[in-house]
């Protein structure tokens, strides 16, 4: 587990996949540990994608303390956002954890309803202003309904659930057609929407991009945003 402060009241920690394994690590596959964002703000603490790690382990002791801590002294409710239904994962156990005090919410896209074996207090649509003040942007084409992007005005940063992927050295990749749903019409979708989705992300002012797969784009997120749709997509020659 690896925590990294990204700038004050957002932070991006690591967890292990509990669906991982060695197959995945093929070239347009995803790694074992997955990036997820904590993120304080006026109205109470945001969540995004939360996993924690393995279960009776050391560092799920010390993990569970420390969220615990910043919730109490936070005092304020836990908004959990999802940025797809692939990434419910942990979902019950943050929810049950703070439901009682200071209370907690499962904020998901309007579209992965019926997917979702969690509780959706607040099913939102592209274009909704969400806890944190954080946008929800809409990407078209992949497997996943209602697969979102989500834009932090106040510190410049898209946190992305599976449209954009780390590739190192400041520089992200496109999820690839592979990732697309396994039907003619979800391959013509990916070709038809993916990328111009993506492409309306290029307008907002980025600086980072956090992914759940790969490392982040801490700064020149635009450029980085700009050269991924254009680029070759993930594991792709």
């Amino acid at each position: 587990m690896e925590l990294t402060k990204l700038a004050d009241g957002l932070w991006r920690w690591t967890a292990p996949h509990p669906e991982w394994t060695p197959a995945a690590d093929r070239p347009d596959g995803w790694g074992r540990m997955v990036g997820c964002v904590y993120r304080e703000a006026p109205g109470g603490i945001v969540l995004i994608d939360p996993l924690a790690p393995p279960e009776g382990s050391e560092e799920a002791r010390r993990f569970w303390e420390a969220l615990d801590r910043d919730v109490a002294k936070n005092g304020k409710p836990v908004a959990i956002l999802l940025g797809n239904h692939f990434h419910e994962r942990h979902t019950q156990a943050f929810l049950h954890r703070y439901r009682a005090a200071p209370g907690s919410s499962l904020w998901a896209p309007e579209k992965t309803l019926g997917l979702l074996a969690c509780e959706v207090a607040h099913p939102f649509q592209p274009g909704d202003l969400l806890p944190g003040g954080l946008v929800a942007y809409a990407i078209s084409g992949l497997e996943c309904p209602g697969e979102t992007v989500f834009y932090d005005r106040h510190h410049r940063a898209l946190i992305c659930a599976d449209a954009f992927l780390g590739a190192g050295g400041g520089r992200i990749r496109v999820a690839p057609l592979s990732w697309a749903e396994k039907t003619p019409e979800g391959r013509e979708r990916y070709q038809d929407e993916f990328r111009a989705s993506l492409r309306r992300l290029g307008t907002l002012d980025v600086e980072r991009v956090i992914v759940s797969h790969g490392d982040p784009v801490l700064t020149e997120g635009h450029a980085a945003v700009l050269e991924a749709v254009e680029s070759p997509g993930w594991g792709e020659p």
